[in-house]
């Protein structure tokens, strides 16, 4: 193969991979005209159409994505071995790709990542926040983050993260208004916050357990979020009943800004697992990030 068409084929890997050639000049420091040519020239030599391209996306072909398929192992294996070289001299480098919601980011990971960020500035982490489910494969991400209950069996799941459980609150204010419910059912009475990852799925039904019953209630209200932090907010200013992580309000809870309901109905659930697909290899960077989270807090 001549050398070019190698070079070439990695410039179409990174347009195929961002799905744009704007982004795709961005991440490699070319402009958008001489990506867009070096990619027509190579489909011309080829005499295969990689990519199909509109007005609005870049998406590859069939034929494109055979040699996407083909190329990407390739290319991960030749990059684990240039950062284990890396390794040898004391560099660590790498980017690594992660899913996961706002609460795993903000409670588990994050704080988990900093030191070892500040110790090692070549190590590049890109966080996808997402409340629902990627398929990390097909997305091109390196793993997700979800409670261990939630991760699929034909993936690798590693433990993060202690078990923790989602809790009813209220503010002093908007108990003044309505009585506590003192079970799940009367839930059904009240004001709630929902969380609703996508408009076109159904709000998420609080579940609750007490001495073996377990219920779910689909729950009404005025606002509607994905986003715990908005959530929090809102119950804090009386909008109504939220259902939320308890460590993320513990805080508030012991201030007196919001009130605990329904404690004995709020089972625990499975903490944060790491979850990726089985490879034969992986890159020293992803290696890194897996077993820094997988290690205790101190």
């Amino acid at each position: 193969m001549d050398r070019k068409d190698l070079n070439d084929m990695l410039l179409f890997m990174a347009v195929a991979e961002e799905r744009s050639f704007t982004r795709a000049a961005a991440r490699l420091g070319v402009s958008q005209s001489t990506l867009s040519h070096t990619i027509r020239d190579l489909e011309s030599r080829l005499g295969i159409r990689l990519l199909a391209r509109t007005t609005r996306n870049v998406t590859p072909t069939e034929e494109g994505e055979r040699l996407l398929r083909s190329l990407a192992p390739r290319i991960e294996e030749i990059d684990a071995e240039v950062e284990s070289l890396k390794i040898q001299k004391g560099r660590m480098a790498g980017t690594v790709r992660l899913t996961l919601s706002e609460d795993a980011l903000q409670s588990v990971v994050w704080p988990k990542l900093q030191p070892v960020l500040q110790q090692h500035p070549e190590l590049r982490v890109e966080f996808y926040n997402d409340n629902g489910f990627r398929n990390i494969v097909e997305d091109r991400l390196d793993a997700g983050v979800r409670l261990g209950e939630s991760v699929d069996q034909d993936m690798i799941g590693v433990r993060i993260g202690p078990d923790w459980r989602l809790v009813a609150v209220a503010s002093p204010s908007y108990l003044s208004r309505n009585p506590a419910p003192l079970h799940p059912r009367d839930l059904l009475n009240h004001v709630c916050i929902n969380h609703r990852q996508r408009p076109e799925i159904s709000s998420y039904a609080w579940e609750f357990e007490k001495d073996g019953q377990e219920l779910c209630v689909q729950v009404e209200g005025q606002l509607s979020f994905n986003s715990s932090i908005a959530m929090t907010e809102a119950a804090k200013k009386g909008f109504g009943i939220a259902y939320l992580p308890e460590h993320a309000v513990q805080a508030l809870l012991s201030s007196g800004d919001l009130v605990l309901l329904l404690d004995e109905w709020s089972p625990k659930f499975s903490g944060y697992h790491l979850y990726y697909p089985s490879r034969k290899q992986n890159s020293a960077a992803f290696r890194l990030v897996v077993d820094t989270l997988k290690t205790p807090r101190a």
